[in-house]
């Protein structure tokens, strides 16, 4: 679920919204909202004896940490690189435009 949060919603938000930070806290607050209900879920699966997201036996769960960590990252990079192409272009556009007056 978060990995697929970070593709459809990581780059839009870098590409449209004008100030950095805000697009990290937008892209952060849509990652933990759905970290939480993925983690949610998971543990839920998990207490009615389905093992397949984590082991049956309770670890510190370090791979799960490791996977989601991976995920933000991507996602961090992904909202910076349309963060610097959403700025390129509206340079662009605003440069055409001083040109034409």
């Amino acid at each position: 679920m978060i990995a697929l949060v970070t593709l459809l919603v990581a780059f839009p938000l870098g590409f449209l919204l004008r100030h950095r930070p805000a697009a990290f806290v937008a892209y952060l607050a849509v990652y933990l909202y759905a970290l939480t209900i993925q983690t949610g879920y998971l543990t839920r699966a998990w207490v009615r004896g389905d093992d397949s997201a984590f082991p049956q036996q309770p670890d510190v769960g370090l791979g799960y940490l490791a996977v989601t960590l991976a995920i933000l990252a991507i996602g961090c990079g992904l909202v910076a690189l349309g963060h610097h192409l959403g700025t390129r272009r509206r340079r662009r556009d605003h440069s055409a435009d001083l040109a034409e007056h």
